[in-house]
């Protein structure tokens, strides 16, 4: 019995800011079992062809299933294989393929009459939030039984990252968090039009460190050591600070956990001098497309945005404007002074 081998690309396509990786060489699988051949697309920065280890397939042939969501595991000649193995139809039927990582995902039907995941939330913590990938082909035994069944997955979720500067030699400022305010946090993910439906509900995704850092003129990372976020395509609606302070439409933000003291050491922010470090916040109305990452630099130079719709005094600008002086130089005016130069003779 020959052994189904299995061969993906761990890709998406139009990831900004990757660089484009060349398909790699692999031995082709001879013989009458179902083999698939790598295409490569951008590299990823969370899921790539060197650490995914297994992956789920589905088949179908029509409008039945030749075989239910089965993994398929990476061995160390980065083949792909299952247990048990299938072989290709003899008739040359069309076969048509659906596959995803990860494989322990929860809510995924692929059925000839439903291919869905339903209830898909990413999670709360983001250093557990996961690199979504999905793919879909067609292949038979004519075309693809010698040089395998070209399977390119690609992401399907937006990867967020935050980084922030300041070049203002006036103030010193510190971070140690940052929030993701209020994107939905509920979708239903169709594996036939890949395409996603949102819920409406909302969520906070937060990360705070002990060691905060001190930010420089040259942008740098500000999501501790969890890594990115990995949150559903959506149009954000931003948050409102003038208008809606407090926040009740649940409006997009981004925040930091900031201090900033003067050069001189005198503390700006928190207002309340009592407390070390306070949240302040940026709306955002950016329009997350699925397979893309979203490098959002937070230019503090000259300004720090807001306070946080779920801290004291929300909306409040960090930050007013620059200290200005108006100068009004009066005109010299003579005052006379008579000063006898008398002496005294007796």
């Amino acid at each position: 019995m020959k052994t189904t081998k299995l061969l993906f690309a761990v890709a998406a396509l139009g990831l900004g800011l990757a660089s484009c990786a060349q398909d790699e060489a692999l031995s082709e699988n001879k013989g009458n079992s179902i083999s698939f051949r790598p295409a490569m697309g951008t590299r990823a920065t969370e899921t790539t062809n060197a650490n995914l280890s297994d992956i789920k397939v589905a088949a179908f042939l029509g409008d039945q299933t030749f075989f239910e969501p089965l993994d398929f595991v990476k061995g160390s000649d980065n083949f792909f294989t299952s247990t048990p193995e299938y072989h290709w139809p003899g008739d040359d039927a069309e076969l048509s393929f659906f596959a995803y990582a990860p494989t322990n995902l929860s809510g995924v039907t692929l059925t000839p009459e439903a291919k869905t995941l339903t209830d898909f939330s990413p999670a709360a913590n983001i250093a557990d939030q996961i690199d979504f990938i999905t793919s879909n082909a067609t292949g038979k035994r004519s075309v693809n039984e010698a040089s395998g069944v070209e399977l390119t997955f690609d992401h399907r979720l937006a990867q967020i990252e935050i980084r922030a500067k300041a070049d203002n030699e006036a103030y010193t400022f510190k971070i140690s968090g940052i929030r993701i305010g209020q994107p939905v946090a509920q979708g239903n993910f169709d594996f036939a039009s890949n395409e996603w439906s949102l819920g409406t509900s909302k969520a906070i995704y937060e990360e705070t460190y002990s060691s905060p850092v001190i930010l420089k003129a040259d942008a740098q990372n500000v999501m501790g050591s969890e890594g990115n976020a990995m949150l559903l395509p959506q149009q954000l609606v931003g948050w409102d600070p003038t208008g809606d302070a407090a926040n009740s439409k649940a409006g997009a933000y981004l925040s930091v956990k900031l201090q900033v003291n003067t050069a001189a050491g005198a503390q700006v922010y928190p207002f309340n001098t009592n407390t070390d470090c306070q949240w302040a916040a940026i709306p955002i109305s950016t329009n997350w497309e699925p397979g893309k990452k979203y490098i959002y630099t937070l230019d503090l130079s000259h300004g720090a945005g807001y306070v946080d719709p779920h801290d004291p005094q929300p909306g409040t600008p960090v930050l007013g404007g620059p200290i200005k002086f108006t100068v009004n130089v009066v005109d010299w005016t003579d005052t006379p002074v008579a000063l006898p130069m008398t002496t005294d003779k007796n």
